[in-house]
């Protein structure tokens, strides 16, 4: 497995993918940064993070679009699945390699936040870790969608705006529950509702129930991967 995540992390450097993932992470922050805080002169973040998460929802799928389709499009998933490598191991490891990446954006803008607490006293840390690690959970979770969604297909643009959609999708369950006319249809939609656990997170309310929801859909996703490419294995 970390043999693995070196090699998926190194290959994001040997293509343009990581680099652009940075770039536009690294630009959209330091914009949303310069235009909020800085402009305004409050020492508060949490419009920074309530900003990137439309830019996570379409960058994290270019993210992952590649990880299995493009093995898949070049034949190399042949090796990968006649290895002596256990298929979990694969998926963890690329899952892994996506998630270091995304975490060097994350730990950018927690540096904008240090770096404003020198020029203030009133900096909200629970606030500020909250939406760390809401936006930590978020994207792991966007992840694992993106890397399921590209073991259904050898085409990386058809994974990117699938997963897209997909991610859409996750957080447009209270919507669609709020025109639902069956309460125990409604009932069954906001208990798997990604947004209102999100909220919760990123407004410093720490609950393990809402840790572990983030973690389940992750680990299914991840699940759901594996028996995929083990499918195609037989076949």
């Amino acid at each position: 497995m970390i043999a693995i995540l070196k090699r998926e992390f190194n290959s994001y450097f040997y293509s343009p993918v990581g680099y652009v993932f940075l770039f536009v992470f690294f630009a959209a922050s330091g914009l949303f940064f310069l235009t909020g805080p800085l402009y305004t002169g409050v020492a508060d973040i949490s419009s920074v993070f309530s900003m990137m998460f439309w830019i996570m929802m379409i960058i994290i799928p270019v993210l992952t679009m590649r990880l299995l389709a493009d093995d898949r499009r070049l034949k190399t998933d042949q090796l990968t699945l006649t290895s002596p490598i256990s298929l979990t191991s694969i998926v963890v490891g690329k899952f892994l390699s996506a998630v270091v990446i995304f975490s060097i954006g994350v730990l950018m803008i927690l540096f904008y936040a240090v770096a404003l607490s020198l020029f203030t006293e009133s900096m909200n840390w629970v606030g500020i870790w909250g939406n760390v690690l809401g936006m930590m959970l978020l994207g792991m979770l966007f992840i694992s969608v993106g890397i399921f969604v590209s073991s259904l297909t050898e085409n990386q643009m058809v994974a990117a705006i699938g997963s897209m959609l997909m991610n859409f999708l996750l957080f447009s369950v209270e919507l669609i529950a709020a025109i639902v006319p069956f309460k125990f249809l409604q009932e069954a939609l906001y208990s798997i509702s990604v947004f209102s656990r999100y909220s919760q997170i990123t407004s410093g309310i720490f609950d393990f129930r809402m840790i572990l929801f983030f973690v389940s859909f992750i680990i299914c996703f991840l699940f759901l991967t594996v028996r995929n490419m083990e499918r195609r294995r037989w076949n």
